[in-house]
């Protein structure tokens, strides 16, 4: 139905639309408005005067009384200046300019002495009426037929107007203007579609009274929908009408759920608290007593910040009370973003991201949809402060708080907050003038500061006491000095030690509880503090090989860059900070620990390390013959990263080698497909409980290495666009929104408050049909691979197996249809799966979604206007997916 609501019209703008032949007839009635037009007289419109060459000309008055202001004027066939009759025609492209107004039309007859002008069109060779006014004075444009107007009065009279009015396109048959006040309209149809002439649908009434800036008032108003009449209509309407926003009531809509009954949905009040923020209150209430309050407020300052507040509250009651299935939850959500412009202050810079509250909330919340935050297992939020001082050395520092929440065990870790600062390296050595080379020279330190203060809870306990009580604050001072220089010409060598200071303000004490017959870590809260330093050293070079083709090959040559490396790194004991404690009631067997295990920054290491590390890391790309490129050769990556990597600890007593880390990856059709393996190949063999043994495994009886694990991803996005296609344009990617995913794997997702969302291309919505495609038809495609065998303790198994695709097809111009699904060859089952449909209907939009299996079965249809103005006048119907209260 057509709900009245309030509406704001930033401005009065022109629109371009097919003109129709219209007569000039004034009236007496006309006459009495207009003082001064002679109601006799005939304006001439045919093309018939003679050619004059192109003028442009400004008239001085001669006298007051007669032109108040200089007019400029031009036309391109005649203009002529009749000082007996105070009278100014031009015709053919003509433009006036005087006062506040500017005037352009086929012909114009300015009578100066009585105030007066007309305009109009005219008729070409053809017979063809072209050339329509287009009238402009402040920020008023309007486009007529013709119009009379006197300059004096203001008033005017203006036959088939066409003007915008924020969103709505409008057409009036005749339109009088009082003053710069008042305008009064007659026959008038208004609408949101874009073909004036032709709307999919429009609203009709009779009289029309606009105050710019201020309102809009109408009579009777009927809606017409492709020319039918329907009993769709009110009796008045009054519509506020201001450039700047304007406060005031949101309707709310109306629905049913198949668990909370019917609903009254998104109702509330706006609130313009300025031009540079805003406040919206909406609430939601159900039949069998859920409710839900919701607050956003958008805030920006040109080229300083910009930002948006929403903070979210649902109390949720499931089935009706004294069922055993009756289950009641509340649930909130707080998000917050804020952005500071780079310009604004580049030594300093402020942003937030803030996403927290209910780990429940996206798969309980009965106002939105969004099934790849509903499937998203964690919540994250960073605000962080920056500011650098430009000293020498330059000093940075910064101040953060993190949040980062899991969904599924309800696990909160938050730092509150972390502060870290830094002193930029410093080359004690080195000349003032001139470069840096040699041991001594590049010998450089710096110093490293980090503050924090962490709490890791369950959201059961988020901002209550048990969260204060469990808070674990410290301080790490780091000084780390390092040096590099080249040895023999081609070999790159670095080497430093590093010196770590701790703070901290509680540690623990282990101490048997007999009365629990366990031991108890017992929270000793005060200062305490201990240091550990280590050395570390890296040899590193690059080695490139080319193995050459004949001329005549496609393939011209392959090159080969290998980067091997080996390094270095002892860390001694800190025994000194390591106690002992019984283990049972006789005291007698005791076990080694320290006081600062399950710090912020670790603990200091009781054993000594000797590590000797070793990687190589290769790249593989081939020259190959392309006529199209300038050069006749193009470079064709192979792989993007052969990596190789293992450790050697030489104080260790037993199993010396770690796995040896086998990583690569490369991207096909151009760059479109990325492909990434990896895998772990262990020396060492298993005994007959499955646990590593200090024996080879192929002197156990098995080959070099043994692969313990291995993983394969694949991701490939295309579209009908891509290059590779023969096109271009690169594909729009839909936003992100609370945590869900852009490419659709999981679904899109739904605001159940407002369905105007489109998966059309925005930028293409107001193009006409034109018919089916013939060949080419737009499409996109994501599709995701994941692999996982594990082979650790010979279990010898898959654990993960899946695929994901995600893809849109545009049937027609304004058809499109897409779809998201996936199988798990694991669990032997279908995934989340979508299909979803859309019609785009002009100004209108029509969609079904669907969810055919699983946890989130559900459907909507929806069919309503797109227009904000109007997003009240709609139909739908769904069936949302159950929630799940645990």
């Amino acid at each position: 139905m057509f709900v009245l609501g309030v509406f704001s019209f930033p401005r009065v703008k022109a629109q371009e639309f097919n003109k129709t032949t219209t007569s000039l007839k004034v009236n007496n009635k006309d006459s009495k408005l207009l003082p001064g037009l002679d109601t006799d007289t005939i304006v001439p419109t045919q093309d018939s005067l003679p050619s004059i060459k192109n003028t442009t000309d400004s008239i001085k008055p001669p006298a007051k009384g007669y032109l108040e202001d200089i007019v400029y004027r031009k036309a391109k066939d005649y203009n002529k200046l009749d000082q007996k009759k105070k009278q100014i025609t031009l015709y053919n492209q003509a433009e006036i300019k005087y006062q506040d107004f500017e005037l352009t039309a086929g012909i114009i007859v300015f009578n100066y002495e009585q105030n007066q002008i007309y305009a109009g069109r005219i008729k070409d060779s053809l017979g063809n009426l072209s050339q329509a006014p287009v009238f402009k004075q402040g920020g008023q444009i309007v486009e007529p037929d013709s119009i009379v107007y006197n300059t004096k009065s203001q008033r005017a009279l203006v036959w088939q107007s066409r003007t915008s009015q924020g969103e709505f396109n409008i057409k009036s048959g005749m339109t009088k203007k009082e003053n710069d006040s008042v305008y009064f309209m007659e026959d008038v149809i208004f609408t949101t579609a874009k073909d004036l002439d032709d709307p999919e649908y429009y609203f009709k009434t009779k009289r029309v009274k606009l105050v710019p800036n201020k309102k809009v008032v109408v009579g009777p108003t009927n809606m017409v929908i492709a020319d039918v009449p329907t009993p769709l209509g009110l009796p008045f309407a009054f519509f506020p009408m201001s450039e700047k926003a304007e406060s005031g009531f949101i309707i709310p809509s109306v629905g049913e759920t198949n668990q909370q009954g019917y609903y009254l949905q998104n109702g509330g009040y706006y609130f313009a608290l300025s031009d540079r923020a805003d406040l919206t209150m909406q609430g939601d209430y159900y039949t069998n007593g859920s409710w839900a309050l919701r607050s956003s407020s958008n805030y920006a300052k040109r080229y300083k910040y910009n930002g948006r507040v929403l903070v979210r509250y649902e109390n949720n009651i499931f089935s009706e009370r004294g069922l055993p299935d009756y289950q009641k939850s509340t649930i909130y959500n707080v998000q917050w973003n804020h952005a500071q412009d780079a310009k604004s202050n580049p030594g300093s810079r402020f942003s937030a991201s803030v996403n927290m509250g209910s780990g429940q909330y996206f798969r309980q919340s009965n106002n939105s949809y969004n099934v790849g935050a509903s499937l998203n297992n964690t919540m994250n939020s960073s605000i962080s402060y920056s500011k650098t001082f430009e000293s020498t050395p330059q000093v940075n520092m910064s101040l953060s708080a993190t949040h980062s929440q899991s969904t599924n065990t309800g696990r909160v870790n938050m730092s509150l907050p972390t502060l870290q600062a830094s002193v930029d390296r410093m080359f004690p050595f080195a000349p003032k003038n001139g470069s840096k080379k040699g041991l001594i020279k590049n010998l450089n330190l710096s110093y490293n500061l980090r503050g924090e203060n962490r709490v890791d809870i369950h959201e059961d306990n988020f901002f209550k006491q048990p969260m204060f009580d469990s808070l674990n604050s410290g301080f790490q001072h780091t000084i780390p000095i390092t040096t590099n220089f080249k040895l023999f010409k081609y070999f790159s060598v670095s080497a430093g030690g590093t010196y770590n200071e701790t703070w901290v303000f509680n540690t623990i004490k282990k101490q048997y509880n007999p009365e629990t017959n366990r031991v108890e870590d017992i929270r000793v809260n005060g200062f305490d503090r201990f240091s550990t330093y280590n050395f570390s050293s890296n040899i590193g070079t690059t080695i490139y090989g080319t193995f050459n083709f004949s001329k005549d090959s496609k393939i011209q040559a392959i090159r080969h860059v290998m980067r091997p490396s080996v390094g270095y790194s002892y860390t001694p004991s800190f025994d000194q900070y390591y106690d002992t404690y019984s283990i049972d009631a006789t005291g007698t067997t005791m076990q080694q620990y320290t006081r600062f295990q399950g710090g912020l920054f670790g603990a200091p290491g009781l054993t000594n390390s000797n590590m000797l590390n070793m990687s190589l890391s290769n790249t593989f790309e081939a020259k190959i013959r392309d006529d199209e490129e300038k050069d006749g050769f193009r470079k064709l990556m192979l792989l993007n990263s052969l990596n190789l990597s293992t450790s050697y600890n030489m104080s260790a007593d037993s199993l010396k080698w770690a796995p040896m880390r086998v990583s690569t990856g490369t991207t096909l059709f151009q760059n479109k497909m990325q492909i990434n393996v990896g895998a772990t190949l262990d020396p060492y063999a298993l005994n007959n409980n499955n646990q590593r043994i200090d024996v080879f495994n192929i002197n156990n009886g098995g080959s070099l290495f043994r692969l313990t694990s291995a993983n394969v991803t694949v991701n490939w996005s295309l579209n009908s666009n891509d290059p590779l296609f023969g096109n271009r344009e690169n594909p729009n990617q839909n936003s992100i929104d609370n945590g869900g995913r852009g490419d659709d794997l999981f679904g899109q997702a739904g605001n159940l408050g407002d369905n105007r969302q489109s998966m059309f291309d925005n930028k293409k919505e107001d193009r006409p049909f034109e018919g089916f495609y013939n060949a080419k038809i737009p499409w996109d495609l994501t599709f995701a691979y994941s692999l996982t065998y594990n082979n650790s303790a010979r279990q010898n198994e898959i654990s993960n197996n899946s695929v994901m695709m995600s893809g849109n097809i545009e049937l027609t111009p304004r058809w499109k249809v897409g779809f998201s699904s996936g199988y798990d060859f694991v669990q032997k089952g279908v995934t989340f799966t979508q299909f979803r449909f859309e019609r785009d209907l002009l100004s209108w939009r029509m969609d079904f979604t669907w969810v055919p299996i699983g946890t989130y079965t559900s459907w909507g249809f929806f069919i309503g206007i797109k227009s904000s103005m109007l997003s009240d006048i709609k139909w739908e119907k769904r069936k949302a997916p159950d929630k799940r209260y645990f």
